[in-house]
């Protein structure tokens, strides 16, 4: 089995200005450099359907869900927040986003695919039970988690969140549901602004100040988040992909490279080869720096895709 690369043209079709970060060049960055580096011949592509409502409402309210579509333009732009806003094709981007991660946990977990990454946007993990926030409409990685849960009756998933903002919407939606751990680093104090209360032994939030390098990282991977993903056996593992924790990133002021995602991508590999099946599905979150973005992905798909 290969590993599954799931994404959809809607997700280009979706944009929110001109000068947004949060941009259809993101994804065209990511393929090029797959394809120049000969990893896409050895990914399994696949078209990510739309996310059904029943399969939203696991994570978002009805009412959320039709604020939504009671929002989207017909023509311009909406405005949900002063960072985050629709267009007329936002709407059909957040549902494949969402499909893309449903049907990367049916792939993997139907052992038709080794593992899975959605290369998909909007992003997701900002984006709480009832509110869009952070360039998020549908929280994507909540959606696959809970389908998991639902549909193949999993007892024990785990989110592993590594871009530089706090998945506030992940924890929101999860906080209090005991088959699903979250551990995650980022920035702080930065934007969410959150993640340094309500820690459990579930929601395993490790705040980084600015200016870490990959040395404070891999030292919160391996005190924090190995312990307490060994402790709780998941039989899944979700990742929230996000790469603006690179040092090129300007949006942020980590100082990651590409060899540390590379790195803790071996480690979560090494837990779900350990408790999970090797089952593993990641999605993509942040990343601006677009040459920067193109190569991390490269080297986190490089990791997921050997034998």
């Amino acid at each position: 089995m290969r590993t599954a690369f799931i994404s959809h043209p809607d997700c280009l079709l979706h944009h929110m200005g001109p000068y947004h970060p949060e941009r259809p060049a993101r994804l065209k960055a990511i393929e090029d450099e797959l394809a120049a580096s000969g990893l896409m011949d050895r990914l399994e592509r696949h078209v990510a359907p739309l996310a059904t409502f029943e399969q939203l409402k696991r994570v978002h309210t009805p009412k959320y869900i039709a604020s939504l579509a009671a929002a989207a333009p017909a023509t311009g732009f909406a405005y949900l927040d002063p960072d985050t806003a629709m267009n007329p094709y936002s709407l059909a981007a957040a549902y494949r986003a969402a499909g893309a991660v449903i049907l990367a946990a049916d792939l993997v977990i139907g052992e038709h695919a080794e593992n899975a990454f959605c290369c998909v946007r909007p992003p997701g993990h900002h984006a709480e039970r009832n509110r869009a926030m952070g360039f998020c409409l549908i929280n994507n990685i909540a959606a696959g988690v809970a389908h998991a849960i639902r549909a193949h009756a999993l007892e024990r998933v785990a989110v592993v969140d590594f871009d530089v903002h706090h998945g506030n919407g992940t924890e929101d939606i999860f906080r209090n549901n005991p088959r699903v751990m979250m551990v995650s680093i980022f920035q702080h104090p930065f934007y969410p602004y959150g993640g340094v209360t309500g820690r459990s032994g579930r929601m395993v939030n490790i705040p980084l100040a600015a200016g870490s390098n990959g040395h404070a990282f891999r030292a919160a991977v391996n005190e924090f988040w190995l312990p307490a993903l060994k402790r709780f056996k998941p039989q899944m593992l979700f990742i929230s992909a996000g790469f603006d924790a690179h040092q090129d990133d300007d949006l942020a002021s980590l100082n990651l490279l590409e060899a540390d995602y590379a790195w803790v991508t071996e480690r979560i590999r090494e837990i779900a080869h350990e408790y999970a099946n090797n089952r593993i599905v990641s999605a993509l979150e942040g990343g601006y720096a677009l040459p920067a973005l193109g190569r991390s992905v490269a080297a986190h798909l490089k990791v997921l895709n050997e034998p």
